[in-house]
This record gives C-alpha cells, sequence and structure tokens, in this order.
C-alpha cells in the first residue's frame, strides 16, 4: 500500500525501525507496503499510528486503503472496476530519485490535504535518458491509494516524426471513462469539455508521456480538481502556467553506483571499485547510460568491469558501446536532435568544438559566424540538449550529448567547415582573453586604454569572463601555436604579464608562459624570449623551484642582452636574485640601476620595494620603513587599475613588516587590515594569503593567539588554493 510508504517516509522511518516501534513484523510491513498482503487487519493499521505520528484523519484513510485493498483482491484479483486503466510495470531498481520522487509526493499530500482540491499539474523535465517516465510511473504507483479513481497513462510519441493526435488521446480518456465510442464528439474542444465534465469529482492521476510541446500538451489538460497530472517531455514546455516543475539531471555519484550496484549487485561493485567509479563518469552517470552497461554486464557475469571502461574510453565509438538490445543512447538522443530547426542542428553539432564543457553565447556566435545565437541557444536548452550553467548566461553539455555532437560534426559538415568554424572559435577566445588581460595592466603600461567588448568592459567583468572561460581560452592559446600563429599567443601572454599576479593557479600560468617561450623561439624574437623566460622564472619561484627560476632567469637575462632590452635585463635580476641569492643586495642594485636606465618606474619601484625588504631582514629595519615609505609614495599616487591597487597593496604589507618589527604594532596592523581590503577587493588570493600570514604574526606578539591562530589558517588555505609556496 502506498499510502503506507509515503506516511513512513514521511516520519524518516525505515521498514525495520518502523517494526521495532509498533511491533508489526517487517514482512508484514513490507508485504502491506507492496500491496500484497491479503488483508491487513484494523488492529495491524491501527498499531502503525503511533511511530507514524498520525491524525485521525490520516488514521481513517489507512483504514479505509487496507480495507479497500481486501475489496479489489475480492473481486476480480487485479483492479476494482473504479480503475480507469493500468500503468507500465514499475522498475524495482529505481535508484537516485528519491527526492524527486519526494517532491511529487509532496505534491500530492499538498493537493489531497487542501478542504477543497483544486487539481494540480506537475512537468518532469530533463535530458534524454534521464529517467522522467520512469519516474512518473513510480510516482504514479505510489499515490494509487490516494488517487482511488484510476490512472491513466498516455504515451504522446512527443520525439517520433508523427507525435500523437491530442483528439485521438482524448478518444482514449472517453473510452476509459466508459463512454461510448459512437458518442464521443468529433471535435477537439468537445472532447476535452466532456473529459472535464467527467473528471470533476474524480481523484485520478494522468500521465501524459513524452510531450511534444505546448499545443499537444494544453487540450489534455482536462483532470478536474481532484486530479493530479504529470507530464514527461524533453522540452521544458515553458508556455505552460500555473504547473509545478520538476528538472531531472544527472545522478550524483554516489546515486550513480548505487544504481549500478542495484543491477549487478554489490559484490563486482567493490570488487572493482575503481573501474566501477570511472564507469559511471563515462556514462555521464545518465540513467539510461547505467542501465544499459549495468544490462551488459548483469547478462555476462564473467566481464570485468575493467573491460567495459577499456571500451567505452573510446570517444568515437562509446555511444556504440551503449547500447543493449532495444536500449540505445544513440537513438534517444538522435529523436531530439531531428526536432530541430536546421539553424540549431548546425550550432548543436559545432558546439562540440568547444574546448571545454561549458561556454557562453559568443563561442556560439563565433561558430555559427552569427552576430546573435541567442534565440539557438534558447532552442537548445528548451529541448533539454543543452543545459543552463549556474552562471547567467552560459551553458553547458552533457558529456554524452557531447560525444553525440562530435559524431554527428564528422558526419555531417565537411572538414572545411569544420577547421574554418574551429578556427573563428579559437580567434575569439583569444582576441577576447587578450582584452581581458588588458584591463590589469598597470597605469603607464599602455597608451591606449583597453578596449570594451560585448562580454565586459571594466575590470570586474575581464575578470569573471577570464576565469570563467580559462578551460577554453587556455586550450585556444594551445591551437593558435599549434598551427603556428605564434604572434596571437605571444600578445595573449604579454597582456596577462601583470593578471597572473591577480588570480589563477600556479600551474595554469606556468603552461600559459612555457608555451609562450616556445612561440617565441618558433619566430627568433629574442625580446618575446626574454620577457616570457622571465615570466615562468616567476611561477616557477613561486611553486618553489629555486633552482629551476635561477636558471630560467639567466636565459631570460641572455635573450634582453641580445635583444638590446634593459627592462628584460633588469627584470632578469630581480628573478635571479629571488630564485638564488636572496641574502645579497648586488642583484637588486643592477636591476635598479638597469631599471633607472630604461626609464621604467613601475619596475624600479617594485625593485625599491624589494630592497627595502631585504634591508629589513638584514635588520636594518629603520632604513627599510624610510624607504618603504617612499614606495608607497609612488604606488599611491598611481590609481586607476587593479594592478595600481594591487602594488600599493604590497606596498603596505612590507612597510607593515618593518613597522612591526619596529615596535609600531598598532599602525603595522592597520596597514594591513587596508592591504587585506585592497586584495579583497580585487579577489588576490596569494596577496591575501602574505597578508594573513603577517597578520598572525603581528597578533602573535600581541598576545592575540587565538585570533592569530585564526588568520594563519584562513592564509595555509589560501596558499594550497593558489599552489604557490607559502613563505618561511
Amino acid at each position: 500500500m502506498a499510502l503506507l510508504k509515503r506516511y513512513r517516509r514521511r516520519a524518516n522511518l525505515t521498514q525495520e525501525e518502523l517494526a521495532d516501534e509498533s511491533g508489526v513484523s517487517i514482512r508484514a510491513i513490507r508485504d502491506i507496503e507492496r500491496g500484497i498482503a491479503r488483508s491487513p487487519q484494523r488492529r495491524t493499521i491501527e498499531s502503525l499510528a503511533v511511530p507514524l505520528a498520525l491524525s485521525d484523519s490520516e488514521l481513517a484513510q489507512l483504514r479505509d486503503a487496507a480495507r479497500s485493498n481486501r475489496v479489489q483482491q475480492d473481486t476480480t484479483g487485479v483492479y476494482a472496476t473504479s480503475v480507469l486503466g493500468m500503468l507500465p510495470p514499475d522498475i524495482d531498481d529505481l535508484t537516485g530519485r528519491e527526492r524527486d520522487l519526494d517532491a511529487l509526493l509532496a505534491l500530492a499530500d499538498e493537493l489531497t490535504g487542501s478542504p477543497r482540491w483544486s487539481g494540480h499539474t506537475a512537468v518532469l523535465t530533463g535530458p534524454p535518458g534521464a529517467g522522467k517516465t520512469s519516474l512518473a510511473v513510480r510516482a504514479a504507483h505510489e499515490l494509487t491509494d490516494v488517487f482511488p479513481d484510476g490512472r491513466l497513462f498516455l504515451k504522446l510519441r512527443g520525439m517520433s516524426s508523427q507525435p500523437n493526435d491530442p483528439a485521438d488521446i482524448l478518444h482514449l480518456i472517453l473510452r476509459s471513462l466508459g463512454v461510448d465510442a459512437v458518442t464521443i464528439p468529433a471535435e477537439l474542444e468537445q472532447r476535452a469539455s466532456l473529459c472535464r465534465s467527467l473528471l470533476k469529482d474524480r481523484a485520478a492521476i494522468l500521465v501524459l508521456d513524452d510531450a511534444a510541446g505546448e499545443a499537444q500538451v494544453r487540450p489534455l489538460m482536462v483532470g478536474g480538481p481532484r486530479c493530479l497530472t504529470l507530464i514527461t517531455s524533453r522540452q521544458l514546455l515553458v508556455g505552460l502556467e500555473g504547473v509545478s516543475r520538476l528538472n531531472l539531471t544527472v545522478l550524483g555519484r554516489g546515486d550513480a553506483i548505487a544504481l549500478l550496484t542495484a543491477i549487478i549487485g554489490r559484490p563486482r561493485v567493490a570488487a572493482e571499485q575503481t573501474a566501477a567509479l570511472e564507469l559511471i563518469e563515462l556514462c555521464g552517470r545518465l540513467p539510461l547510460a547505467l542501465r544499459i552497461v549495468g544490462n551488459r554486464l548483469a547478462s555476462r557475469p564473467g566481464w570485468p568491469l575493467a573491460g567495459l571502461v577499456e571500451q567505452l574510453r573510446d570517444t568515437g565509438t562509446r555511444l556504440k558501446t551503449l547500447t543493449a538490445g532495444d536500449l540505445d543512447v544513440h537513438s534517444v538522443f538522435e529523436l531530439s536532435y531531428r526536432q530541430l530547426t536546421p539553424a540549431a542542428a548546425m550550432v548543436f553539432r559545432r558546439l562540440s568544438l568547444v574546448p571545454a564543457a561549458e561556454f557562453s553565447p559568443g563561442a556560439a556566435m563565433a561558430l555559427a559566424d552569427t552576430g546573435d545565437a541567442a534565440l539557438v541557444l534558447e532552442e537548445l536548452a528548451d529541448a533539454s540538449l543543452l543545459q543552463t550553467s549556474h552562471l547567467d548566461g552560459r551553458y553547458q553539455f552533457h558529456d554524452l550529448l557531447r560525444v553525440f555532437a562530435a559524431e554527428l560534426l564528422s558526419q555531417e559538415d565537411s572538414p572545411e567547415a569544420i577547421a574554418a568554424a574551429e578556427h573563428r572559435l579559437t580567434d575569439w577566445l583569444v582576441r577576447t582573453a587578450t582584452a581581458a588581460g588588458r584591463y590589469f595592466l598597470p597605469s603607464g603600461e599602455t597608451n591606449a586604454p583597453p578596449t570594451p567588448t560585448p562580454w565586459f568592459s571594466e575590470p570586474g567583468a575581464a575578470r569573471r569572463w577570464l576565469e570563467v572561460e580559462v578551460k577554453n581560452w587556455l586550450p585556444a592559446m594551445k591551437s593558435m601555436a599549434a598551427h603556428g600563429e605564434h604572434r596571437a599567443a605571444l600578445d595573449l601572454a604579454e597582456a596577462m604579464h601583470w593578471y597572473f599576479d591577480i588570480d589563477g593557479t600556479a600551474s595554469t600560468w606556468h603552461e600559459v608562459y612555457a608555451l609562450a617561450v616556445r612561440s617565441a623561439l618558433a619566430i627568433g624574437s629574442k625580446r618575446d624570449e626574454a620577457v616570457h623566460r622571465n615570466n615562468l622564472s616567476w611561477i616557477v619561484c613561486a611553486l618553489g623551484n629555486g633552482e629551476g627560476a635561477a636558471e630560467l632567469a639567466r636565459q631570460a637575462f641572455d635573450a634582453a642582452v641580445a635583444a638590446g632590452d634593459l627592462r628584460e635585463q633588469a627584470w632578469s635580476k630581480l628573478y635571479l636574485r629571488r630564485a638564488r641569492h636572496p641574502g645579497s643586495s648586488e642583484l637588486l642594485d643592477e636591476a635598479i640601476r638597469l631599471f633607472e636606465a630604461a626609464g621604467y618606474p613601475i619596475g624600479l619601484y617594485w625593485a625599491r620595494a624589494e630592497r627595502a625588504a631585504y634591508w629589513h631582514e638584514q635588520g636594518d629595519h629603520a632604513a627599510a620603513a624610510a624607504e618603504f615609505e617612499r614606495c608607497l609614495d609612488h604606488f599611491k599616487q598611481r590609481t586607476g587599475t587593479p594592478m595600481d591597487d594591487y602594488g600599493y597593496a604590497y606596498a603596505l604589507l612590507d612597510s607593515a613588516r618593518s613597522l612591526a618589527a619596529l615596535g609600531s604594532l598598532d599602525t603595522a596592523l592597520t596597514r594591513c587590515e587596508e592591504a587585506l581590503e585592497l586584495f579583497r577587493r580585487h579577489g588576490v588570493s596569494l596577496g591575501q594569503a602574505r597578508t594573513l600570514q603577517a597578520i598572525a604574526e603581528i597578533l602573535t606578539s600581541r598576545g592575540d593567539h587565538a585570533n592569530a591562530a585564526a588568520a594563519q589558517a584562513e592564509a595555509q588555505t589560501l596558499f594550497e588554493r593558489t599552489g604557490a609556496a607559502r613563505k618561511s
């Protein structure tokens, strides 16, 4: 009896726990819930009332359901005559949809709990193979006792070339309601009106499966105030009003493993846990794909999971592998694809060229070579072939749908069209990333202001674009270089010269600058080689490899000398000193001299600040504090870009260390707090980490050990996130 199961779940009890608290055997509870108990007695039902916390009306309803079950078994042995139709069989191992099922059951509770039932409709959407029909059928089975006047399961065949006509569906409903065929009206609206009149006093469930669209569904929403209508569709049916919506996504990892375990058994999953985890990911945790691989494995008890994993790793044959009898992922996907307009189908195929699974409308515009792709993307999202991302305005593929799109691309687009689309995409990504990086140049670093784009026009938006698109623009940069377009790759790397101080991980920037060095060597540009070996030296040093950083700095210096570039020679001296000679000021003095000769104040004051830090380390705190004050005056005058704030924040932090050493703990702490606010304003994780580390040291000196420990713990988390080495 589904009603008992609903009450047990509401009480958050297992069958075993309910048995312990009620004194009713586990087997009896199980048989009642499954509807096979021949005649649950009144005293059995009443024993369940207290642990289930049933109200008087709920207990009466449970008694009536038990009595109704006895009546049904005493008649035909199948269903009472009030039943309108039969449901498809429930799936015993339906797993991972408990929350979604609870949402539908709660909707039914809300409907039946109202003094005046008002009827309700729920729309279940999601990608092909998400298990929409299985969930709707399970809910209908569970709610049989709540809606005793009938269950109707109606296939609308929305994805077929000829969806069922609403008039024909209404004819089936009327026949199920006992209307003689010769008296059924011919007109669609008259049939719908007759259905409404016959259902207005019935408590029934209508499952409208696989709806093509709103036009097909609207005439079929004939349930009365005591009816619940469940609609499944790959289309979002956004035009329907006054409905509840439940969007089914892929299963969580635990639920996916549970489904696989339910099909093939716990011993096989336990014996190959690593293979099982990879298997569910290769299936994209899509219920249909998991059921297919589970069925294949269950039918071949001797097959190792690792063997099937090996087959699924090949994206070229993955969809062919995901076939078991008449279950076929490819065919299920194709039904949705063939419903698309030609423009949407073309964009769907070409989106498989995007390096990452998530992308923006700009990528679609580049691939389609059009000025606006919004309508096409919405069509794909409405068809559940794309999902909207949690980030506004972005979209994402399910892994298997992306494989499907790539397969279609190779079949339906010419090699020339594919190459042209891919080049437009990589060009757009690299150009846009270059424009974004230029928002983070210090004042005076360029003669022209950053160029706004349709995607950003200020540093905050530019940074967000770089963050969310890093898995796209970095592969695009690699692709540009691989195709010999080294100048574009170098321009992007140089635009990031200062941005990498603000955001990103050390491993990302190592890839960027290692690639830039290779591009510089490819075109024989000594100046670019010097620039990017210097940048790479900085990154390698941050990763804790002093020897490697020193060698890169020496190579950068040689290239800078060959190019006659004093600025890069100065940076090389600075980076070499950081990597190998932190206990000496000679390289600092050389860097300062070279920056002065190059007329480059930005580098000059960074070097002077580093020299002040050296004096601080040597114990000359007064000289260090005085030099830091001069650097602060310089950086404070340079405002307007995030990098200007960044330089000022670091000067505040370094000066605070010297002030703390001189005993000015309050002033030092104030400067650290000001630096931390600037770093947080611009999201500079490494700057925050180092400032928090300094704050912890100052608080320790003041005896505030609890707050010092909290600051140090937060600093450690940030050091780990950036991948940078913690300063000792």
